[in-house]
């Protein structure tokens, strides 16, 4: 009798949550079991969880985003109504966890894997962002907001790879900007300050939507940008790659070429086609070119203005060298 209550109460929450309002969508949380630990573990399929935790999980993991820091790992428990993904325009939304609900709206948008959406009110973590009908709108992080665009993304790439096409963008006045262009990235085209007005023959007009259209193509796609340099407009054709950096992952553009940071610039992964240079895991780098540097976006600055050659100075144990960058 006792199961059949629970699965006759779960049936009413997820057919009349809508009216309902958000203390259904917090007790299909409660019983979902989806915050353990202060982790958030969201019932995705009946045999599945949508996981956000910057370690890793002991658990059979499906899948791993290291820029999103979101895993797909089996559910041996299953939950018969998990969280789906509407992707239509909500009318209203709230972050919600087990203690706690608060009702709100996006203010900004996730720009890409480094800026994460916004929200009108406190974040509360670990919690998710959901539509009065119980759909997953987004993951609430310390530092913001994954969006749903990037969960379904996630969910439906069998192979987590984002493309790039060597610029980072924001938004400024309306306009859309590139405020930096990757030194690494072959034939490069962009300058940093070029304004984006199109691409593939659509009008952009936020930062958010052009760095979705990027990260989700597949590497290999040619695609068309219109952009504005001066008072001047040009059309740009521009192929795909792998992108190599940003979210949880360091985003320098020394990534491309095998050298990972974290936030104060200590060394924290040296690939292979690195390691020739002679720098360790838990060295530091110290300034480029001479210009003391002192976190990732200082170095980036200073890579893509010294696009040909660059000087980077390293100390390991209080031994300092240089390394040449081409």
């Amino acid at each position: 009798m006792l199961r059949l209550f629970v699965a006759l109460t779960l049936l009413f929450i997820n057919l009349y949550a809508c009216k309902g309002g958000y203390s259904s969508c917090q007790a299909k949380v409660k019983d979902s079991h989806t915050i353990r630990n202060k982790t958030l573990f969201i019932p995705v399929s009946k045999t599945t969880r949508l996981v956000y935790s910057r370690k890793k999980i002991h658990a059979k993991i499906l899948k791993y985003d290291p820029f999103l820091s979101l895993y797909l790992i089996e559910d041996k428990n299953s939950f018969a109504y998990p969280f789906d993904l509407n992707m239509r325009l909500q009318l209203g939304t709230a972050m919600i966890n087990d203690t706690k609900m608060c009702e709100g709206k996006f203010v900004k948008n996730q720009v890409g894997l480094n800026q994460l959406a916004l929200y009108s009110e406190p974040l509360i973590t670990p919690a998710i962002v959901s539509s009065s009908c119980c759909s997953l709108e987004g993951v609430v992080t310390p530092r913001g907001i994954i969006q749903k665009e990037y969960i379904k993304n996630f969910l439906d790439s069998k192979e987590i790879v984002y493309g790039d096409i060597g610029i980072r963008v924001k938004n400024e006045k309306g306009r859309v900007l590139i405020c930096a262009s990757d030194p690494f990235f072959k034939n490069n085209p962009f300058v940093k300050g070029d304004r984006v007005v199109a691409f593939d023959g659509r009008k952009i007009e936020a930062a958010s939507l052009l760095m979705r259209k990027i990260l989700f193509s597949r590497v290999g796609t040619k695609h068309t940008l219109k952009i504005k340099r001066a008072n001047k407009f040009i059309t740009l054709k521009v192929t795909t790659k792998k992108r190599y950096g940003g979210g949880s992952v360091s985003d320098t553009f020394l990534e491309s070429q095998g050298l990972y940071f974290s936030k104060d610039l200590l060394v924290t992964k040296v690939e292979k086609i690195f390691k020739k240079n002679g720098v360790k895991k838990g060295d530091r780098l110290i300034s480029i070119n001479g210009v003391r540097v002192k976190n990732q976006k200082e170095l980036r600055h200073y890579l893509q203005k010294y696009k040909n050659y660059s000087k980077l100075l390293i100390e390991r144990n209080h031994f300092q060298f240089f390394v040449n960058i081409k």
